[in-house]
């Protein structure tokens, strides 16, 4: 292994992403976001709205996030999961075909989603000239190496590049907890030699 470059922790906490027509089912007709802070990637920021996830077994609350998307999706670390008795697999965003459901709350209705709960692939986004001078491109995979004092090398972390993007690592509360990261902590990303 060879380290590359440094680049920048951002570590996720549970939150949801909605569709328009989610928003406004949660929210009432004509519903908009507010929002509370921006977050690393431009153009997207936590909003004042929250809902609560509704299983069988339990129930937590997690922030919306902006902008809308074309489906919802909710993104929880595992122990966020198991709180309320799911079992989501790690996928990328937007890889939503057959994950669980759950009812979703909010102050003007409810939505039983049937499919939508996952636990969100590590992943580093990158611009195209950063991922040019990383020596990476799109759905590379490559290993990261955290610091401190219960440092570890998280694999396979999935490369994202995309013109809008501004270089930073994603991972969640489990994850950002185990090695005791720091949001805006830098880490060192390793380049997987090739066979």
């Amino acid at each position: 292994m060879e380290f590359k470059s440094k680049v920048k922790v951002e570590i996720s906490a549970r939150h949801i992403h909605l569709s328009k027509g989610d928003l406004e089912r949660l929210f009432g007709e004509g519903a908009v976001l507010h929002q509370v802070k921006a977050l690393g990637q431009p153009g997207d920021y936590a909003c004042e709205e929250r809902v609560d996830l509704v299983t069988p077994t339990g129930s937590i609350k997690v922030r919306v996030l902006a902008p809308l998307r074309n489906q919802t999706q909710i993104e929880l670390a595992p122990a966020d999961a198991r709180k309320i008795g799911l079992d989501p697999p790690v996928r990328n965003s937007g890889d939503l075909a057959g994950t669980p459901g759950v009812i979703v709350v909010g102050p003007k209705g409810r939505i039983e989603l049937p499919e939508g709960v996952i636990i969100a692939s590590r992943h580093i986004h990158l611009d195209p000239a950063t991922a040019q001078r990383m020596n990476v491109k799109d759905k590379d995979l490559v290993d990261v190496r955290t610091g401190g004092k219960r440092s570890v090398v998280l694999e396979n972390v999935l490369i994202r590049v995309h013109k809008n993007y501004a270089p930073s690592m994603h991972i969640d509360t489990d994850e950002g907890n185990a090695c005791l990261a720091e949001n805006g902590e830098m880490v060192d990303m390793i380049l997987k030699k090739q066979s």
